[in-house]
């Protein structure tokens, strides 16, 4: 039974590939409508004729590779349980350390390992692209380094949370997922207050902006918006990307502006000022908090279904998976597979309230610099950097975009402009 649930597990991530490549090449539409032809929000106007066809060739295997990613990790966890491979980690802890603490070290180093084996695959096809696209510029050995400093980072932060996640399993078997969620509240928090000053380092060297007229304009701007920051800060970027990113980080006294140096060599004072003050507005109107509580809230009724689908899978093919019950280490696998999927599929809700934020942001940044020109411009830049669609796929902004499209973005602006100027004809 357990080979035939493989098999049959194999065919249908096949099968989904081969559906996700059709739409994606042959079926969506990423086409502008022929309204916007010739506005400022038309590629072709901003665009030359081997951009566009670079962007439209990235963004298609770039979105292939994003939904094949997901399900790849479902797949896997779902093979490690039918195989016995999860026992076999279990077994080998067991044999190794005589502590409970050990054996979910040693557990977890073995999973995480094969997780990474089976993934770096798409990770590399992920990283050539970029290169290949002229969008990264890392060399192999620091994206190596990038990508061990993920593995023992996330390793860690997973050994504590399932060293208390199966403590709390076994310690109360029916509601285990709601203290796990009272749990993860702090945590979040806490992870959220150190990212800037001791994570983030890890990856890139972060400096005081350089450029002083340019940081006495942003924090002018900053205190209008009565943000508490006294410097700005700039990341090196380079070396390792040609794409342009800005952005608020950090909660309570690490808050931290950040520009890419990315962007400061390819963006005017103006058009910086602008993204500035977009990324202000995510703390102005407190977008910060709210997505915080939006997570946590669909961290709740996520852990909820976890356990429920854990006890109905366990029940239903326990002897299939080597398992008797959730609170064995063994169906670590089984959680994770689980949780990816729930995530996955609240990620077109989570998306939807992140970019309709974004659009309050942009409204609010535009107000403030009352600049136009230099808003539409800067997005133009940001399009062409990243070589992405101005108007990608239904299925693509739903499950990928957190910020509203391209087309969207600078079509509002163009009609914010427009509002302007009938505003200042009326005054006349």
């Amino acid at each position: 039974m357990a080979r035939k649930m493989g098999f049959y597990g194999v065919i249908a991530y096949v099968l989904y590939g081969f559906a996700v490549y059709w739409y994606l090449f042959y079926f969506a539409d990423s086409n502008l409508p022929f309204e916007f032809e010739g506005s400022r929000a038309d590629p072709a106007t901003f665009l030359n004729g081997r951009e566009l066809m670079l962007s439209e060739e990235y963004s298609k295997v770039r979105n292939l590779l994003f939904f094949l990613s997901t399900p790849f990790e479902w797949l896997f966890y779902f093979l490690i349980l039918l195989l016995g491979l999860s026992k076999a980690f279990k077994k080998w802890g067991e044999e190794t350390a005589k502590n409970k603490y050990g054996q979910t070290a040693i557990y977890l180093i073995w999973l995480s390992f094969f997780a990474y084996i089976a993934t770096f695959p798409l990770s590399y096809i992920s990283y050539t692209l970029s290169k290949t696209y002229n969008i990264s510029t890392q060399s192999f050995a620091s994206w190596m380094k990038d990508e061990l400093i993920d593995f023992w980072i996330n390793y860690a932060m997973m050994f504590v949370i399932v060293v208390v996640l199966y403590w709390l399993m076994n310690k109360f078997k029916r509601f285990w997922w709601l203290f796990a969620w009272l749990l993860s509240v702090p945590f979040t928090l806490f992870i959220m207050f150190l990212q800037p000053v001791v994570i983030d380092p890890l990856y890139n060297d972060f400096s005081p902006l350089k450029n002083k007229e340019l940081e006495s304009k942003i924090l002018d701007i900053a205190g209008q918006a009565k943000i508490p920051a006294d410097h700005v800060f700039e990341v090196d970027m380079a070396e390792k990307t040609n794409a342009l990113n800005a952005y608020v980080t950090g909660i309570g006294s690490n808050s931290r502006i950040v520009l890419w140096d990315t962007t400061l060599n390819r963006l005017n004072d103006d058009q910086i000022l602008f993204i500035m003050a977009h990324e202000m507005a995510h703390y102005v109107e407190k977008h910060l908090y709210i997505g915080i509580a939006g997570y946590l809230f669909l961290s709740l009724f996520g852990l909820y279904f976890v356990s429920r689908l854990m006890n109905w899978a366990i029940k239903r093919w326990g002897k299939e998976f080597k398992l008797q019950h959730p609170g064995d280490l063994r169906s670590l696998p089984l959680f994770l597979m689980f949780l990816s999927m729930i995530m996955f599929a609240a990620s077109p809700v989570s998306n939807l309230v992140s970019r309709y934020q974004e659009t309050r942001a942009d409204r609010y940044a535009i107000e403030m610099t009352e600049n136009t020109d230099a808003a539409i411009s800067a997005f133009q830049e940001l399009t062409k950097a990243g070589l992405s669609q101005v108007n990608p796929p239904w299925l693509v902004k739903i499950f990928r975009y957190g910020h509203p499209t391209m087309l969207e973005r600078i079509s509002r602006l163009e009609d914010y402009e427009v509002e302007k100027r009938n505003e200042q004809e009326d005054e006349y």
